[in-house]
């Protein structure tokens, strides 16, 4: 058996790539998102109730299909990102990071010895297909991908050295904690938060990786594409079908809860 290729991986310099937060937390909302067409997929393991074993049953779900999975963490916890990536995760999004230091920990926590700390599973884990697949060991790095996120102003301060780091395979933006952490909460279109996200996705192209953002208003991501990002989380699944749904109960009776999606995130 060979070693399963990552095609998120392999199209990152070759964008764009459109993807979608996967919020609900199951297998069965992962598959009917996977039906849908987007290039990749956020299984959010930070600000969703995910634990391991659902992270699994949304990994199994979209399997037959091509979105990629791309999992976050909560943290870049070693021992977190050992299980993550014994249940399959190929993509993972670790939040958070400010410093090349942090970045390189990550790297080594992706990796097995001498080039890591990661342990080795064998026979235990999904990843290798239960010892099926020979070289797993040899190559396992060259089909992970590692996304680190910069949202605070110690990693805008630090984009350039944190996008250099040799392993690091692509920085993604958050612009929601990026505008709270420069002082403007809830207005990530503030000049000031508007022109970190350019030099955070400069710092990156510059260092020859890939850099995504989220932006599921239209005019934030073509813009965004214009400037240089490659991967684009256009969608969260959660607003998506609230804002359905109030559209629909609207043409029945008015409706004033809530809000159209905006720019926040």
């Amino acid at each position: 058996m060979k070693l399963p290729e990552n095609s998120f991986k392999k199209r990152l310099k070759n964008g764009p790539q459109f993807g979608c937060w996967a919020s609900f937390g199951t297998g069965f909302s992962a598959e009917i998102l996977a039906t849908i067409g987007f290039d990749w997929l956020l299984v959010d393991g930070e600000h969703v109730p995910n634990t391991v074993p659902m992270v699994l049953s949304q990994l199994q779900a979209v399997a037959p299909y091509e979105s990629h999975p791309v999992v976050r963490a909560v943290n870049g916890d070693k021992d977190l990102i050992k299980q993550l990536l014994d249940i399959g995760v190929q993509t993972l999004m670790v939040p958070m990071v400010e410093t090349a230091e942090q970045a390189r920990e990550l790297v080594r926590a992706m990796r097995y010895p001498p080039l890591g700390v990661r342990g080795v599973g064998g026979g235990l884990a999904r990843a290798t297909r239960w010892d099926s697949i020979p070289d797993y060991l040899e190559k396992a790095h060259e089909e992970l991908c590692l996304i680190v996120q910069v949202e605070s102003r110690k990693g805008v301060e630090n984009a350039a050295e944190i996008a250099a780091v040799e392993g690091v395979d692509a920085v993604f933006i958050g612009p929601a904690d990026l505008s709270i952490g420069l002082g403007h909460p809830g207005n990530p279109g503030h000049p000031e938060v508007q022109e970190s996200i350019q030099s955070v996705i400069a710092a990156t192209n510059s260092a020859g990786k890939a850099c995504g953002i989220l932006a599921p208003v239209e005019a934030d991501a073509k813009r965004y594409l214009e400037l240089g990002c490659s991967f684009i989380a256009v969608a969260i699944d959660i607003s998506a079908m609230r804002q359905a749904l109030k559209d629909t109960l609207s043409c029945y009776r008015d409706s004033d809860t809530g809000a159209k999606p905006s720019s926040l995130y």
